[in-house]
């Protein structure tokens, strides 16, 4: 990671045509750093995952609705990089700021306010859309040059008279006003019978897109209903999506899904995000919890010399046990004479990660099967890290061997304070995930039970029943994979209803 940015200080950040997968590499370390967060309406709310600390404020626009006006969003931008003597203030745009973006107009507000500020470029819908599409805007023999022009203010044949040696025209925002820009084509020159395509909502689940002739793609458009947010392509290269069409939203098995992915981590998991956007759902990643340091010197005082098992049940107790010890004035060397037991191969990895080998890992994962299979013997005491809630099923599964358990807090755990943005994303999902015990207990605590839910284990199905869930869907395996399997079954199941909104 690059060095943290000044104060006060303001990013022009694109985030892509839609899916969240293309955001950039800079672009996600620049929100993990951000204070504010400005963002537009066409961003896609996963993206804020990445910017959990961060105030966020939509200063979108859509559908010609009133909203706030560029001059308002230049001033905020700038109030709120001088606010708390001096913030990091990201502001998040659809496409690339400099694309019809008016990246440059808030670039010149923060250099006339003396406000330093960089541009984080973004993959602009005006290529991306064709290329999701199965469009290439140039191709040997067919295009050689285009053309990006918006649709909201250039109409008469006169406005096109200058771009008849241009092969490829792209029009962004185009979609109020497609029947004018494309009879205004025609009279200034191009010929009715051209190749055209509407893409709406690139790169996303909701992709739609109509394939016509100039003379013919506003009435293709309005027939099958398609609206903005869109990108209209005229050039012969159009016709080759009918041969290179390759992202079709609609024949994935999650298709139009709203999933609400729920997390128990400190730091969003992306895997079974990205493999459900992958299955053409749309994705949000819900966090239930938040940590608190848990009682560090005691943790440090019970495992120093301990020659015993301690026992890890997840990659937060991980995480909270080197922090314990740190914070103590230990580290990691108190451990020398442990012997470490993982919950799964999760918790396994991150262990790894701290340079430590686990000595047990069960074959399957979950806190029953550790309990069941350690290699403790009757009258052994283990130490459990993990939060100030003791593990009931590890408890009793250990008890019932005749060994003793004693839970060392190396953190605590608290209910979210989810957004009006979350609880939103979490009415509006036909389906939850859940991974975790944990996680069905901290989702009945913050939003209650009334949901579809794809849980991912035995164990997870049991505590999600026991606080209330009743509409459940076991996977097959306890993997992400198969996990994404319960989510299919379960959005066949709800019907396509919103998971809270069931009967």
């Amino acid at each position: 990671m690059s060095e943290p940015l000044p104060r006060p200080f303001v990013s022009l950040v694109g985030a892509g045509p839609g899916d969240p997968g293309l955001l950039t590499l800079r672009a996600r370390e620049v929100l993990s750093q951000a204070d504010v967060v400005l963002v537009d309406a066409l961003v896609s709310p996963a993206l804020l995952a990445h910017c959990p600390q961060a105030e966020v404020l939509n200063v979108g626009k859509r559908g010609f609705l009133p909203s706030a006006t560029q001059d308002d969003i230049n001033a905020l931008l700038v109030a709120k990089a001088r606010e708390n003597g001096g913030q990091r203030v990201v502001r998040l745009k659809g496409g690339d700021p400099f694309v019809f973006g008016r990246g440059g107009e808030e670039a010149l507000a923060c250099r006339a306010a003396g406000i330093a500020f960089e541009i984080v470029p973004g993959i602009s819908s005006a290529l991306s859309a064709a290329a999701y599409a199965g469009i290439p805007v140039t191709h040997r023999g067919l295009g050689r040059s285009f053309a990006v022009l918006t649709g909201t203010d250039r109409h008469g044949p006169a406005a096109y008279a200058d771009l008849a040696g241009v092969d490829t025209l792209v029009f962004l925002m185009a979609a109020r006003h497609l029947g004018q820009i494309t009879s205004d084509l025609m009279a200034a020159g191009r010929d009715p019978h051209t190749p055209a395509a509407c893409v709406q909502w690139a790169s996303t689940p909701q992709q739609r897109s109509v394939r016509a002739t100039l003379g013919t793609l506003a009435q293709r458009v309005q027939e099958a209903g398609l609206g903005a947010p869109a990108v209209t392509i005229v050039g012969e290269v159009a016709a080759l999506q009918a041969e290179l069409n390759w992202f079709d939203p609609a024949a994935m098995p999650l298709h139009g899904a709203q999933v609400a992915v729920t997390r128990t981590r400190v730091q969003a998991d992306s895997t079974l995000a990205s493999l459900l956007h992958g299955r053409g759902a749309q994705v949000s990643e819900i966090p239930l919890l938040r940590f608190l340091p848990g009682r560090a010197r005691e943790v440090a005082g019970a495992l120093g010399g301990f020659d015993g098992w301690v026992l890890l049940c997840s990659e937060q107790a991980v995480r909270a046990l080197a922090q314990s010890l740190l914070a103590a004035g230990r580290d990691l060397r108190v451990l020398a004479r442990a012997r470490l037991a993982a919950v799964g191969s999760g918790t396994a990895q991150a262990l790894r990660d701290l340079g430590l080998a686990p000595d047990f890992v069960p074959s399957r994962s979950g806190s029953r099967h550790l309990g069941a299979e350690l290699p403790a013997q009757p009258g052994e005491v283990v130490l459990h890290i993990g939060s100030q809630q003791p593990d009931p099923v590890l408890d009793a599964a250990l008890a019932a061997r005749g060994i003793e358990c004693l839970t060392l807090e190396a953190y605590r755990s608290e209910y979210n304070d989810l957004s009006a943005a979350q609880r939103m994303q979490l009415q509006e999902a036909q389906v939850v995930t859940l991974a975790s015990a944990t996680g069905a207990r901290a989702l009945a605590g913050v939003a209650g039970t009334d949901f579809t839910a794809a849980v991912i284990g035995p164990q997870t199905e049991l505590a999600a029943r026991e606080v209330g869930f009743t509409r459940l869907v076991l996977a097959e395996h306890p993997t992400l994979d198969s996990l994404g399997d319960a989510v299919v079954w379960a959005y066949r199941q709800s019907g396509g209803l919103s998971a809270s909104s069931q009967v």
